[in-house]
Parts: structure tokens; sequence; C-alpha cells
């Protein structure tokens, strides 16, 4: 290492370097420390591109495809490589549009609309381009121009949906990416090249096609696809309504926020929800069922989602009795442990499901009960309720992460449960090519929950997120098939109307912790956004579970 006039501190050792060397060049110095490739790296707390020259005195660390970052760059260098690859494939003006849609399984829902016949010859032609573009080993090569030049730049190319972005975008300069001799624009850092892009297949699904790409758990192994038809078809139905409204993009959303046409698009939604919910209840009344389950993953609105159902119930003639699973945890000496030694909640096990099986059909047998109340404090059951006895018009609502798991109720015959799926599906994304996964909005709702009701800064919840996502793909994703009805409870407005809650919260994730690289592309994310006054969504509505300030929760 003669002759270097750099210091720089890697997995906490000072390392001399070269001045003018590349994150790209000190990368392939530490590549055989890593069991998979690396894709980006994290400088100073914040995620970079590899081509980016090594400062002096920088903190780094390297992204491989294993963890969320790197995960990340690699479908956004995914998505413009098949992008690339269709346009060089399907004749010259024959593509209207290409949409990377959502997330579906292991794979990535998309669509070519235009005058296409899209079959199985066709998605092998693009997928041996891409082959091809791997072999290559283009580079990704970024641009930096005026925002003005950049919505004139995807006008010119027809890109009306990439130039309605910029259309609103307060910073007045603009990133775009080069493959060769396509350009597109991606939100987040890209791979080096295309070389890394290895692991991919494309399938004929629906009226579309996914590109399935490994798991981050296993990024050189093929997954299988198997998909949630039930999923699928709520998603599509979303879609669809977005396309109606013409609302599927953040720039559409920002225009109707700047044209004054917010109060009528929340209004519009809240009672496609109501209408959602009520059909709901209707279905429950026809098949005769006299336990309702409700499952669902993380800040998906399950406990609100409860109190409009039993509303909708009781105009049906039914009295609804929620049913908190959390007070059928067995003695806190009694609950199992995860990996860590901490007590694990969330499995099954916590639950001592023979009393409440035990309960359930005495309640279905007409006799009188009394439920507990789980004392979180001593860690014991208590029976301070007044007895339950249910009559024909009675019905149990149980909502719990358990929910749609048959282990939970195993002495009630199918017949007489209805399971119901809950989730924010977002179907909005940034553009046709840059999606928002489904996780982004629960992860601010729950950050802007916790912090109003628990005190808990944003650091923690970011902190927490990665294990309360292998939880639900434990004990919820599982059975989700299983549900007679899925319900989506994610509202079109609402990361216009967190962000100014959660802006706040973010910018006080302090630079040298772990989670100050999430905070900061959490921020940049919401940057794209036309903030609106949180005090125009509906008092029952949702989002008021996490704001606060609703008629149901307060």
């Amino acid at each position: 290492m003669e002759g270097k006039d750099m210091t720089v501190k890697i997995n906490g050792e000072n390392i001399p370097v070269r001045e003018e060397i590349t994150l790209y060049d000190l990368s392939k110095l530490y590549e055989d420390r890593y069991e998979f490739p690396i894709i980006v790296a994290k400088v100073d707390g914040v995620i970079q591109e590899l081509y980016h020259h090594v400062q002096d005195g920088s903190t780094i660390s390297f992204c491989t495809t294993q963890n969320n970052d790197g995960k990340r760059a690699y479908i956004r260098g995914m998505s413009m490589m098949l992008l690339k690859a269709v346009y060089a494939v399907v004749p010259k003006g024959r593509i209207e549009k290409v949409t990377i849609d959502f997330c579906l399984d292991s794979g990535y829902f998309c669509r070519i609309q235009g005058d296409i016949d899209l079959n199985e010859a066709l998605l092998e032609q693009i997928e041996e381009k891409m082959k091809e573009l791997v072999k290559e080993d283009i580079r990704f090569r970024k641009r930096v121009i005026r925002t003005r030049d950049a919505k004139q730049l995807f006008a010119s190319l027809g890109m009306m949906y990439k130039s309605n972005l910029m259309e609103y975008r307060t910073n007045s300069r603009t990133t775009v990416y080069d493959l060769g001799n396509f350009t597109d624009y991606f939100y987040g850092a890209m791979p080096y090249s295309t070389g890394i892009l290895k692991y991919f297949k494309l399938q004929l699904f629906q009226e579309g096609f996914v590109f399935i790409v490994t798991k981050k758990e296993a990024p050189t192994t093929m997954p299988g696809f198997h998909p949630s038809l039930k999923q699928y078809h709520t998603m599509q139905m979303a879609n669809e309504w977005c396309r109606k409204m013409q609302v599927s993009t953040v720039g559409e959303l920002n225009k109707i926020v700047v044209e004054g046409g917010l109060q009528e698009l929340m209004l519009t939604q809240e009672a496609l929800h109501e209408k959602s919910i009520a059909d709901i209840a209707v279905d429950i009344v026809k098949r005769g069922c006299r336990i309702v389950t409700i499952a669902g993953p993380s800040s998906s609105a399950k406990t609100t989602f409860s109190y409009r159902l039993s509303t909708q119930l009781k105009t049906l003639g039914l009295r609804p009795h929620p049913i908190a699973l959390d007070d059928y945890f067995v003695n806190r000496e009694d609950t199992p442990r995860d990996e860590d030694g901490n007590y694990d909640y969330e499995s099954l096990e916590a639950i001592d499901t023979k009393l409440f099986n035990e309960h359930l059909t005495s309640l279905l047998d007409g006799k009188a009960v009394q439920l507990p109340t789980f004392n979180f404090i001593t860690g014991l059951r208590e029976y301070d309720k007044p007895l339950l006895q249910m009559g024909n018009d009675d019905i149990l609502i149980l909502e719990g992460i358990h929910g749609l798991n048959d282990k939970l109720t195993f002495s009630i015959p199918r017949e007489d449960k209805y399971k119901i799926y809950i989730s924010a599906l977002t179907t909005l994304n940034l553009d046709s090519h840059n999606r928002i996964p489904t996780t982004e909005a629960r992860l601010l709702r729950r950050m802007i929950r916790d912090a109003r009701t628990r005190g808990n800064s944003a650091q923690k919840t970011i902190s927490m997120w990665n294990s309360v996502r292998r939880g639900e793909s434990k004990n919820i994703f599982p059975f989700q098939e299983e549900a007679d009805a899925m319900f989506n409870s994610a509202l079109i407005y609402e990361l216009a109307a967190m962000k100014l809650y959660a802006d706040p919260l973010l910018f006080q994730v302090p630079q040298d912790c772990a989670e100050y690289a999430e905070a900061q592309r959490l921020l940049k994310f919401l940057g794209y956004f036309l903030p609106i006054d949180p005090h125009n969504v509906p008092l029952n509505s949702i989002l008021r579970e996490f704001i606060g300030g609703g008629i149901l929760l307060g």
C-alpha cells in the first residue's frame, strides 16, 4: 500500500488507500471476504454506487445481494435491464408502455401495453436478450441534469409518467441512467454493471408476465413462483380503480393536489373502502358464520377495520362481540422464546389454544363464559369481565396474527368461520418503472403510530422492522390464500398525508446509527410527494388509526 495518502475505515479498521480510488476498485480488494457479490456501498451511513471515488476519512461498508439495500439495487438494475431488452426485442413503435406493477410472491408483475401478442416465444426472446446483456457486462452510467431538462427528455421519449413526476420535483437537479443507448430514471442506487444480474427468470402470468428473482436469504438460488391468486386479483382491482381515477402514479397524485381535486379523491376512496367492508358483511350474513377471524401484517389497520366491519354487521341485525387473542397468552413464564432468547409473543404456542377453543365451543353452544384479561404487568391472566353468552344474532370477531391459521380455532368447524385477510397493498407507484413496495406505507404507518402512542423513535421502529417482517412471513403470509375475503386497506393519498408526520421523525435518526441509511432513503422517497393537510382525512378513515384524531380509536 505504498504511496497511499488517504485513510478510510472499513469494518472498524483504518485502511490506507490511494487517492482517486473508486468504491468499485476498493470492493474488488474485499470481495473475497463476502459470500455473495458486492453491489453497492454504505459510506458514512448513506448508500452509494460503486463508481464514486473514495473520500478521505470515510467509514465504508459493502452491501451484497443478501441484504435489503443490496437487494433493492439488484431489483432496480434488473428492472432497467428488462426494459432495455423489451425495447430491443419488440419492434419500434409497437409499445405504448411497459409497467412494473407490484411484487407477487418471488416475482414482479409486469405488463406490456401496445400492438403486441405477449406469448411464450416473445418472452423467451426477451429473456435471451437479458442474458446477452449480462454477458456484455454493460456499465450503468449516471448523469445529473437539470430537472426541467429531465422533464423534456422523458416527454421526448414518450415516457409521460416520468415527465409528470419531474413536474413537481423541488430539486433543481435529477439523476438519469444510461444503459448503452437506453435511458431511464430510477429512484435509488444502481449496480455498477449488468454482469452482477445473473439470477432471474421470466414467466407468463395472467394478462402479463413476472420477472422472478432470487430471495434475499438465498441470492444464488432461483425460487419457485407460487403466487396468491387472491392477492393478485385484489391488486388488479385496485390497479383498475386507480386507472379509472387517473391516479396510478405519484405524478398524477401531485397533479390532483395542485389542481384542487384532493377532497373528492379522498371521499371517493373512503366510499370504496366502506362499500368493500359492507360487501364482506353481507357475505358473512349470507353464509351464516358465527365467528369472524381477521389477520394481517403489522400496521394493516386491523383494529379500525374490525370496528367498521362490526358497524356494518350491526346494520344487518347482528350483535358483534370482539375477542382479543392477546388475552389468551399463556403465563409469561411459559411463553416460548425466539432464537435470541427473547419472549416470542408472535408464536402460536404463546397462546393457550386449548382454553381458547374450549371458550369458543361453549359460546357457540349458548353457554355463559367468563373471558380472561391478560395482565401485561404481572404476566398472568385475570378474570374480571362480565359473563358473555351468545344468542342467535350474536357473532364473535377475532382479530390477531394467527386468525387465518386453523390451528388457532381447531375445534370450530370450517363452515362456522369466516376468515378475512387485511393488508395495505399499495398500488400507487412513483412511475411505471419505479414501484412502491407495499411494506413502505406499513413501515411509515407504524413509525407514526408508535411515536404518537408509545413514544418510540423512528430509529427504534426501523430497528425492529426486519424482525416484524420475519414474523409475518412465518405466521401470516403462508395462510393468506385460506381467507374467504381479502381487504386492501391502502389509501391512494396516505403517503402524502403521512409526510408531515414522518419527515420530522426521520430527521431525528442520528447519522452514527445503523438505521440512518433507511431513514435517509425514506426521506428521499417522501420527497416525491406534495404534502396534504391531514386535517382533511375523514374522521373514520383507516389512516386515523395511525395519525390519530379519529372517532373510532382517538
